[in-house]
């Protein structure tokens, strides 16, 4: 944790303090933004306010005093609620904003860690609390040069397994048969080949399954893959070094012909969708100007709803990634939430439009991009045509 760091970031935002709060292990970003041990055994209120300039202040429980020993300021400690109530006052006098793990009407659940009445608490000593939204992607989504680094080479050994399993799928087809859970073995195999790691999944999805956004093969229900199918492979992994960040793409093909005309007409949409998204954050970054998630949510939205299709768009445009898969920065999402945070420079994201006709087929192409000050590049290689396996 870097103090000065967090303190300039509140002044350039023009708030007074951030006040960091947590009981029972509630809010996982406080841990990780302050370098707290988020294994420690918390059963009491703990708070600390790092206000814009000066010294951060500690209010602990007296049975857990020892709670928050690892980071700078001073200490108060309470036992009774009404110790706490009167120490509370104490700990933010002189602050009028306030940024905690909050979002107004839980637009951004990923933020919203503080519970309603805690945040009615500070409201109730005159205070204005304001999101903290902005400031956890400064401290959560930023990337380091190593960490970028770390995504470009999990995207070189993706990407080659991704081209591997597309030739073992269709030898398996032409020779003895294959599954959806049998090429996800396959996969998983590839990654581990490879010295990678990953959550759950990896994905492979024929036919009308490819039509169920968060669809996953089991032993038990998988489906066989045969001549004439069509296939969505979803694939995401990472280093297992510390801080790596995650690779995640979806590629989509066909098997042992060509796309029916539906089908190119529904991949050309999605792929011009995905590239609407693309190219809204790259103008952004090149002219100098502020992008939201939501921003980049509309652009690829729109295409889509011209086309005729809006309402088989069930999802957002994007994910944040990070060292989790989803992580804490902004998504291109103006769907499911109303996201107003802004894609930073440094930060990686998604951008996966896709298209689902339920019993039939879905068509997903997903890209990760990596942006830098004044400019964004799309990291790997983007799916052009539907691949013939």
């Amino acid at each position: 944790m870097n103090i000065e760091r967090i303190q300039a970031a509140l002044r350039d935002a023009g708030i007074d303090s951030w006040l960091f709060y947590d009981h029972h292990g509630r809010d996982p970003l406080a841990y990780r933004i302050l370098g707290l041990d988020a294994d420690a055994h918390v059963t009491r209120r703990w708070f600390y306010r790092v206000p814009a300039s000066g010294e951060p202040q500690k209010l602990v429980h007296r049975i857990e005093s020892m709670r928050l020993d690892a980071l700078p300021g001073s200490k108060k400690e309470y036992s009774t609620w009404q110790e706490l109530d009167g120490s509370l006052a104490a700990l933010l006098e002189g602050a009028k904003t306030i940024a905690m793990q909050y979002s107004p009407h839980n637009a951004i659940p990923a933020v919203g860690m503080v519970d309603a009445g805690t945040v009615e608490a500070v409201r109730r000593l005159g205070k204005e609390v304001v999101s903290s939204a902005d400031l956890v992607s400064q401290f959560e989504a930023v990337l380091s040069a190593t960490q970028i680094d770390s995504h470009f080479v999990a995207q070189r050994k993706v990407d080659a397994v991704l081209a591997a399993a597309w030739q073992e799928l269709g030898a398996r087809v032409r020779g003895n048969g294959t599954d959806e859970f049998a090429m996800v073995k396959f996969i998983s195999e590839a990654f581990r080949r490879e010295g990678l790691v990953w959550e759950h999944g990896p994905n492979v999805s024929c036919g009308p399954n490819s039509a169920d956004s968060h669809y996953e093969p089991t032993a038990g229900s998988s489906r066989r893959i045969r001549s004439g199918d069509f296939v969505l492979i979803d694939l995401w992994a990472k280093l297992p070094d510390p801080g790596a960040v995650y690779y995640d793409i979806t590629w989509t093909g066909v098997v042992d012909r060509e796309p029916t005309d539906r089908e190119r007409t529904i991949f050309d949409t999605v792929r011009a969708a995905r590239d609407a998204a693309i190219a809204r954050v790259q103008h952004a970054f090149a002219a100098g100007e502020p992008i939201r998630g939501c921003d980049a949510d509309d652009a690829a939205r729109e295409v889509i709803r011209a086309a005729g299709y809006a309402e088989w768009f069930t999802h957002r445009t994007g994910h944040n990634i990070g060292v989790e898969i989803h992580g804490a920065g902004a998504h291109l999402d103006n769907l499911e939430t109303h996201d107003v945070r802004r894609i930073l420079p440094h930060t990686c994201f998604s951008v996966e439009p896709g298209i689902y006709f339920a019993g039939e087929f879905g068509v997903r192409s997903e890209v990760n991009m990596i942006t830098w000050s004044g400019r964004a590049e799309v990291t790997g290689r983007p799916q052009s045509e539907l691949v013939r396996i």
